[in-house]
């Protein structure tokens, strides 16, 4: 009868002894599934999962960015050099009743070719948009400057499956120097240039222009604490090299001593005036001078980080 579990076969035993009334109990829970199958991103060790994590990390990681909105390059020449260089522009001003001369013309021509706004303005305004600086009736604003995460240089290395060659700059002020590094590390195959947030060059008009574009091209990062972030990147795995006229090592020798220009690099270079500061100097793995022949005592920045990138290009290569 029904609710009677002492009827003959309600219960059977196992061979352990324990029972299980009918059909259900453990053998049920048994065939019990397991629940949905976690998505491909849910999953810890699948590649959507890692790629998902990757995004994440990319958006938390804060972009830097010049203290000012914008930079500003005046006069004919300034202009039209930018805008032969490819220099990214917003837009380009003319004074009301400037002169139309061949420089004007061929700055109209540029900024046509490449989709750029140009508007008209009165001469006072054009004089506070430039703080005063000589336009002669042109100006041309450069949009803020994002710079890199100094973490991104690494990463482009990683991608391009090459052993990373960044180069930092410690006290250097001058733009035009930071623009010839540039250059020259996006020609030697160095995959960024590392510069402090303060007391430093940034990525100014002067700068645009002496790179000749490439900051298009290559990636320019800073950082708050220089000395921290070259411990960061000797954690990494990479040596970390300052350049110094009383370096206990030649450049020559760096190269040829036993592959250390062919793995993870850092290069450090210090202002023409005072060279490379104390702390950095302390943290750089190996100080490397350059040999001249004559009595002068240094080279500037840009000099000094295309002659040492061009030899360990060349170590890399061979």
């Amino acid at each position: 009868m029904a609710g009677n579990s002492k009827r003959k076969g309600a219960i059977k035993k196992s061979g352990k002894g324990n029972p299980t009334a009918g059909s259900g109990g453990r053998v049920r829970r048994g065939l019990e599934g397991k629940g949905p199958t976690p998505k491909a991103k849910d999953r810890p060790y699948h590649k959507a999962h890692k790629l998902a994590a990757r995004a994440e990390k990319e958006r938390a990681r804060p972009k830097r960015r010049t203290t000012a909105d914008a930079e500003w390059a005046a006069g004919r020449n300034s202009v039209v050099e930018l805008l032969q260089g490819g220099v990214p522009v917003a837009a380009v001003y003319v004074a009301e009743g400037a002169e139309r001369d061949g420089r004007m013309r061929e700055a109209f021509r540029l900024a046509a070719e490449r989709g750029l706004t140009m508007l008209e303005v009165t001469r006072n305004e054009m004089d506070r948009m430039t703080g005063g600086a000589v336009h002669q009736g042109l100006a041309a604003r450069l949009p803020a400057y994002e710079y890199a995460h100094a973490d991104d240089l690494l990463q482009r290395a990683e991608d391009d499956r090459e052993p990373p060659l960044i180069v930092a700059l410690d006290q250097v002020t001058d733009p035009r120097n930071l623009g010839a590094v540039i250059r020259s590390a996006a020609g030697f195959g160095a995959h960024g240039v590392l510069i402090p947030e303060r007391r430093a060059a940034g990525m100014t008009a002067s700068a645009w222009k002496t790179s000749a574009g490439a900051a298009a091209r290559l990636p320019v990062a800073q950082t708050v604490n220089l000395t921290r972030q070259l411990k960061a990147y000797q954690e990494a795995g990479c040596m970390v090299v300052g350049l110094a006229a009383d370096g206990d090592l030649t450049l020559p020798e760096l190269v040829a001593s036993g592959g250390l220009a062919e793995g993870p690099l850092v290069v450090v270079v210090g202002s023409e005036g005072k060279g490379l500061g104390r702390l950095v100097t302390e943290t750089c793995d190996q100080i490397v001078s350059i040999p001249m022949a004559g009595q002068l005592e240094s080279l500037n920045a840009g000099v000094a980080a295309s002659v040492a990138l061009y030899a360990i290009s060349q170590a890399r290569l061979a």
